[in-house]
């Protein structure tokens, strides 16, 4: 390999590599095998899986109003922890524990050990 060359291999192999060290490191995108019931862009968390006879949806002259029940065997810190990572790359806002906004809407997530599962109670009114 000519000198140029080996100059040139030495400046951008390390920043290949960085790049390829952030890329990694970045959240990775919102895919979803399912959805919540009643929302169109709520992903319905790995290990949950929907209870539709509970979930009620309707529109209002002030909004949209959503309650929509999911329940599995999964640990309540997970589900925080999943939905803490999951709002921000969909647009919401935290505000406050469990609760989040988004264009005029409240989303609040709540959970409830039943058994040896949980059950999530998701809803979503205007603000």
């Amino acid at each position: 390999m000519s000198t140029p060359h080996r100059l040139l291999a030495r400046l951008v192999g390390p920043l290949v590599i960085g790049a390829g060290l952030l890329w990694g490191a970045a959240p990775a995108p919102v895919r979803a095998d399912a959805f919540v019931d009643g929302f169109e862009d709520l992903p319905l968390m790995p290990g949950l899986r929907n209870v539709p006879a509970a979930s009620v949806s309707f529109d209002a002259a002030v909004g949209r109003i959503v309650v929509a029940f999911a329940e599995g065997g999964v640990r309540m810190p997970a589900v925080r922890a999943f939905y803490e990572e999951t709002l921000p790359q969909l647009g919401w806002s935290p505000d406050g524990a469990g609760r989040w906004t988004r264009e005029g809407e409240v989303l609040t997530v709540d959970t409830v050990v039943e058994g040896d599962g949980l059950v999530v109670r998701f809803e979503l009114a205007p603000r």
